[in-house]
């Protein structure tokens, strides 16, 4: 499983600011009881020194050991309720100076016993959520929220296949063993609604992807290109190294040699790489074969399972469901 890299920096360091500042917060809180109660103060200098005792007797040993110990852990808890007391009888919570974890479970550090806490797991999931753009899609686009009663007869037979094509790619994906998708057909027939249902699945397995509209993408290899990014970025490089390219809306872009040349190379380079990607397209067959290359074309429907998608646009059946 292979988080994206920058996401993986990033959570890290929120995980260890988080722990520190949580034990930074407890100490303050301390110091507060402290300042406030100074019998609180003398008590947690009593139990700092019993548990030094405790350790000395256990490095001494003796046949009396077990004895010597239970009662330094009675006199212990004597002086833990008699803090109890006074924390509560001054209006503050019992564990007031406590240290208070966001994940109690791994303390705030991200892992437990060298393996990942689930808690890290949901933020990279959400960190992927955000670095592929899927974020506001996922919540009324995936795979629970796919209604075949928009679909009828032939079409809405085709449509329960390519929706079978879309699940199994989703769950047999593992980032080693390439499968590329191309979603054919006019607007308003799911082709983003089930790009953005497999991104979803796929990112929260671990994996990186990048869900993007090919204009963006010509835009973005085009200002790396000609000196337009900003300094010391790497607009591109994403588009390249991720697990898996959602490439949308192919064909909406303003076409030119130079997207038509970008388009050839990132096919190519992913393909080289046996990286996986998915594009959609509102044009048909015939319109891609004329607006792109042979080169192009023959990578398409060639390296690509298509998947054709037919019926009525169904955010025109909503509306009119609507009123």
């Amino acid at each position: 499983m292979a988080y994206n890299a920058e996401n993986y920096k990033k959570i890290a360091a929120q995980f260890k600011d988080k722990n520190l500042r949580a034990k930074t917060a407890a100490e303050a809180r301390r110091a507060e009881l402290h300042q406030k109660l100074p019998q609180v103060a003398e008590i947690d200098r009593a139990l700092s020194a019993t548990g030094l005792r405790i350790m000395r007797e256990a490095m001494e040993g003796g046949e009396d050991l077990q004895e010597r110990i239970r009662r330094l852990e009675e006199s212990n808890n004597l002086l833990l309720e008699a803090r109890r007391e006074i924390l509560r009888a001054n209006g503050y919570p019992e564990d007031y100076s406590s240290v208070k974890y966001e994940c109690d479970v791994c303390q705030d550090v991200g892992f437990v016993n060298g393996k990942m806490c689930k808690c890290m797991r949901r933020a990279l999931t959400l960190a992927g959520y955000e670095s592929s753009g899927v974020l506001k899609l996922i919540g009324k686009q995936n795979f629970d929220t796919f209604d075949l009663s928009y679909y009828r007869g032939a079409e809405r037979d085709n449509m329960a296949y390519i929706l079978g094509v879309a699940k199994e790619y989703a769950a047999a994906f593992d980032g080693k063993t390439m499968r590329n998708l191309l979603f054919m057909g006019t607007t308003g027939l799911g082709k983003t609604h089930l790009s953005s249902a497999i991104a979803k699945q796929i990112v929260e397995r671990g994996f990186d992807v990048v869900y993007e509209s090919a204009q963006k993408v010509f835009s973005d290899f085009e200002a790396e290109k000609f000196g337009r990014a900003p300094q010391g970025t790497a607009l591109t490089e994403r588009y390249l190294a991720c697990d898996l390219l959602i490439l949308d809306d192919l064909g909406t872009e303003m076409q030119s040699q130079f997207t038509v040349s970008c388009l050839y190379s990132l096919i190519n380079t992913r393909l080289i790489s046996e990286k996986s990607m998915i594009i959609s397209t509102n044009v048909t067959k015939e319109e891609l074969l004329a607006k792109y290359t042979d080169r192009i074309t023959s990578r398409l429907f060639g390296e690509f399972k298509v998947c054709v998608f037919a019926g009525k646009d169904i955010r025109l059946q909503k509306k009119l469901e609507q009123r």
